[in-house]
Parts: C-alpha cells; sequence; structure tokens
C-alpha cells in the first residue's frame, strides 16, 4: 500500500495524518512517524501495514484517554469502560489507562480521596460515599482510607439540623422528615439519633 502523503494535523498538536492510495487516513503520533520512517511515495508491504495500523489505534486511544482525563478526573475503571464505549477494545484501553497511570495523570487513591471529600462537603455520609465510591469504579480497597477524608459526621448532622430548625423546637412530623433526609444522606440511624439527642429532642426507638 503506497503512501500518498504524510502532513501535520491543522486541529491536533503532535499529530501526523498519512494519506494512503486506497483512501484511508491513519492518525499518528510524531513518535511513530521517526520510528516507521514513513514518506510520502513510501510503499508498505501488509506486515508494516498492520504494525502501522496498530500504532494508529492505540495513538487514537491514547488521545482519546488525556482529553476524558482533562475534562474530569474519574477513575482508571471509568476510563477504561469510557474508552470501550468510544470504540476501543478492552486490550487497547487498559492499555491506554496504564500509560496514563504511569505517567500520573490518573491515581485512583487520589480519586477516591477527592471524592469523598467533595460529597462530605456537600453534606452526605459515609453510605452515600461508598455508594458513590463503588458508582465511579473505584477499588474497595480504596474506600476506607478515602471515608477518612470525611467530615466529622456529628458535626454535619448538626449544622444540618440547625440550618432547617433555626433555633426552634420541630413538630414530630418535621422531626421524622429531617431523620429521614439525612438517612438518605448516608448517615446512621444511631448518628442521627445522637445529634437528635444534642439538641434536646427525643427520638423514637428504631
Amino acid at each position: 500500500m503506497k503512501i500518498e502523503r504524510v502532513e501535520a494535523s491543522k486541529h491536533k498538536r503532535g499529530r501526523v495524518l498519512v494519506f494512503l492510495e486506497d483512501g484511508a487516513c491513519l492518525k499518528i503520533t510524531e513518535q511513530e512517524l521517526l520510528d516507521f520512517g514513513l514518506r510520502a511515495g513510501d510503499d508498505l508491504n501488509k506486515a508494516a501495514l498492520a504494525r502501522l495500523k496498530e500504532a494508529a489505534g492505540v495513538s487514537n486511544v491514547k488521545a482519546a484517554a488525556a482529553d476524558l482525563i482533562g475534562k474530569r478526573a474519574m477513575s482508571r475503571a471509568s476510563l477504561e469502560k469510557k474508552l470501550k464505549e468510544k470504540g476501543a477494545s478492552e486490550a487497547e484501553a487498559r492499555y491506554a489507562a496504564e500509560w496514563l497511570e504511569a505517567i500520573g495523570a490518573i491515581n485512583d487513591a487520589d480519586y477516591a480521596a477527592l471524592l469523598a471529600r467533595h460529597y462530605g462537603e456537600m453534606g452526605y455520609g459515609p453510605a452515600r460515599v461508598r455508594d458513590k465510591l463503588y458508582e465511579k469504579g473505584v477499588p474497595r480497597e480504596l474506600w476506607e482510607d478515602a471515608l477518612d477524608q470525611l467530615p466529622d459526621n456529628g458535626g454535619q448532622i448538626d449544622r444540618f439540623l440547625q440550618s432547617k430548625l433555626r433555633g426552634r423546637a420541630p413538630e414530630e412530623k418535621e422531626k421524622k422528615r429531617l431523620t429521614d433526609a439525612l438517612l438518605r444522606r448516608g448517615y446512621s440511624w444511631s448518628d442521627v439519633k445522637a445529634a437528635w439527642n444534642r439538641l434536646g429532642s427525643e427520638t423514637w426507638e428504631d
């Protein structure tokens, strides 16, 4: 297969476009251009063309991975899932994730801590944060260290109740509504009960 022309991409820095005589356009990096020694007019045999296409596929997946990570933080598992949704093979997605991990662009432990702090600052408790860690594909062995980033449960619940009650005593219906809201936010019944007791309001037994 003959290479008709080779030119730098006008839209992506470091990207090179290799146009083949059959109309195909391979997107590779400058490093691959040097590695393969590609020039216009070169005639690639089947083996060389296969290697070039494989390299082009890897380059595209790595570029897609870098773009995804550049837009928002995510776990390695989430990144691999997104890449496969975009058409990458399992091997290509894994390779791209390993590459980003090796250069420090993704780190599941750091991401887990960031996630826990984010949802903790939003007023969510441990159970809800665990759900988020699971949803985002964070390995379970990292959960406990991440949960250490959460603010004190009692303080968070106290602030929530104080912001809703503003110093007044709640009626039973409101007390139940606020308790249910805290349980949905991921706080345990024992922590919620203790907070009501600190406010001088007795709680019903579970």
